[in-house]
């Protein structure tokens, strides 16, 4: 047996004990979760396509439990009905076209305010604000100022971390949904041809509707914000790197599918399961919490080669799992990429000579269930 890691171990630094897991077995349990963890990508992909035995819909998902039932945490066809009035604008072409120009002129307004500066920080100065305003133009809420979005989603996310962490979740998250839920009834009031809530008003009714745009903006900020803070700390962290796509732009793309698959912004995904069942060698139990290692999954051995490297010219890294598998797949995937992709051509486009700040050297990402560092804080040349 491996020594058990703790939750503490897992935020800080979750993969050599993931690695060390993944060593003893696919489906291994962990004292510090109560449950399962899955480590490989095959098993991985196996539990998270296979809703009928192991689901989300369970008392004890913890986003349920701070903004209610959504497509988040339903299955079935319950899964479908909530999911079904959000999919259309979220396909690639529809992206695209939709989002493509109003992203690349919202990066360089936040930048244009950054560059006289020569330094700075850019996970919330720059990546949280560009995703909060990206998504309240997709779900067309009317006339909510920014800072409060950031300030519900922050509110929202750290009540899902302490009840991950076996904590209460306080006041302040359902308070924040409270609110949020309050902005969605004004836009449905105000019937916005162009607001994707109002859409699916004929489909859905407010709390349905609210709890699913919740969701849209925890998952659409998180994983943004994440994703564009976790892409510069690698790329940055490796000066040659950074040159590497100065000089060659089209690597951004990759650079992004590698960040994602070397730190995920979320790092698992818990489901339970609905029946005894026999997962790669362990004897599951109905009812048992069964956590898909993102993070885990994303350095299989078997399938990415040398699989602690950031490698922007790795060939097969999008087959990494940071956006999940299934039927949950994550909605926002192709906006999320899109959006990383402008946000880091913007940076190094409009801030010369970007690097990390000597004199405030960023941590790595942390954080048990989202990971990203606390702080990007970075110089460059005016």
């Amino acid at each position: 047996m491996v020594d058990s890691p703790t939750l503490a171990d897992l935020a800080a630094d979750p993969h050599p004990h993931l690695a060390r897991l993944r060593g003893e077995g696919p489906v291994v349990w962990l004292d510090a979760l109560g449950g399962w963890v899955v480590t490989r990508r095959e098993t991985a992909v196996d539990v998270m396509r296979d809703a009928e035995t192991f689901t989300v819909d369970d008392p004890r998902f913890t986003t349920a439990q701070v903004v209610g039932p959504s497509m988040l945490s339903l299955d079935g066809a319950e899964h479908a009905r909530h999911r079904e009035p959000f999919v259309e604008p979220f396909k690639p072409r529809a992206v695209r076209a939709a989002f493509a120009e109003s992203i690349e002129r919202e990066a360089a307004r936040l930048l244009d305010g950054l560059a006289p500066r020569g330094r700075g920080e850019l996970r919330r100065g720059f990546a949280g604000p560009l995703a909060a305003v990206v998504m309240a133009d997709v779900l067309g809420l009317a006339d909510v100022p920014v800072a409060d979005v950031l300030g519900w989603y922050d509110e929202i996310v750290r009540a899902v971390d302490r009840l991950t962490h076996g904590e209460d979740a306080g006041a302040e998250g359902p308070a924040a949904y409270a609110a949020l839920r309050d902005a969605v009834a004004a836009t449905l009031r105000a019937e916005r041809a162009e607001s994707l809530l109002v859409s699916a008003a004929g489909r859905l009714g407010l709390p349905e509707i609210a709890s699913n745009a919740a969701v849209l903006l925890f998952g659409g900020i998180e994983t943004t914000e994440g994703m564009i803070a976790n892409a510069l700390f690698h790329l940055l962290s490796e000066p040659a790197l950074a040159a590497g796509v100065r000089e060659e732009p089209g690597l951004l793309d990759g650079a992004v599918e590698e960040s994602l698959r070397l730190e995920p912004g979320a790092a698992v995904v818990d489901r339970y399961a609905t029946r005894d069942v026999e997962l790669a060698g362990a004897r599951i139990r109905a009812g048992d919490l069964v956590t898909v290692s993102l993070a885990g999954a994303n350095r299989d051995p078997e399938v990415f080669d040398d699989p602690d490297r950031f490698d922007p010219r790795r060939a097969n890294a999008r087959l990494h799992l940071a956006f999940a598998y299934g039927p949950h797949y994550c909605l926002g995937a192709h906006l999320a990429r899109l959006e990383a992709v402008i946000a880091l051509r913007a940076c190094f486009e409009r801030l010369p000579g970007l690097r990390l700040d000597a004199d405030r050297p960023p941590s790595g990402p942390r954080g048990l269930v989202f990971r990203k560092p606390s702080a990007l804080d970075v110089r460059w040349d005016t």
